[in-house]
């Protein structure tokens, strides 16, 4: 994943339950754990302010092992290992496991979106938004949208 050094135009979501705001639950993506943990990120300040105060949160293993890797080739073991920590350490976070089962939903979904450049853990999002009906996802993935999620930063 590519550090980000456009200027972005976004909109940050508003508090859950409000009105026009968040749902009860957001999915999370690799691009907003790394823009919230990399104050390089030209996303930071926006994923700073969502994870302030964030709802019940869902993410992929998928998500966390490309996390996990980012931060190890981007920095270094500790990085990389400070990034599992704090996966943990969120309260509000469920992991959704990536086994057979899901294997065989993320083929019909890369299948679905054959003409798209989906990675493994871009279509399990899909699969996992799907699955539990998500209104918005935190990420700047635009693919994350295919399904017509709503992303809480538009780019």
């Amino acid at each position: 994943m590519a550090r980000r050094t456009d200027k972005p135009r976004h909109r940050a979501a508003g508090k859950p339950g409000s009105p026009g705001g968040t749902p009860l639950e957001a999915y999370v993506d690799t691009s907003a754990l790394i823009a919230f943990l990399d104050r390089s990120d030209s996303y930071h300040l926006a994923f700073k302010r969502l994870f302030s105060s964030p709802p019940v949160l869902v993410t992929s293993a998928l998500v966390v092992a490309e996390g996990h890797g980012w931060f190890l080739r981007r920095y270094d073991r500790h990085r990389a290992t400070e990034f599992l920590a704090f996966v943990e350490a969120l309260p509000a976070m469920r992991v959704q496991m990536f086994d057979q089962s899901e294997l065989l939903k993320v083929r019909r979904m890369l299948a679905n979106f054959n003409d798209q450049n989906l990675t493994l853990a871009d279509a399990h999002g899909l699969v996992i938004m799907k699955d539990l009906r998500h209104a918005i996802c935190w990420s700047t993935d635009r693919h994350l949208s295919l399904t017509g999620i709503h992303l809480a930063i538009v780019t």
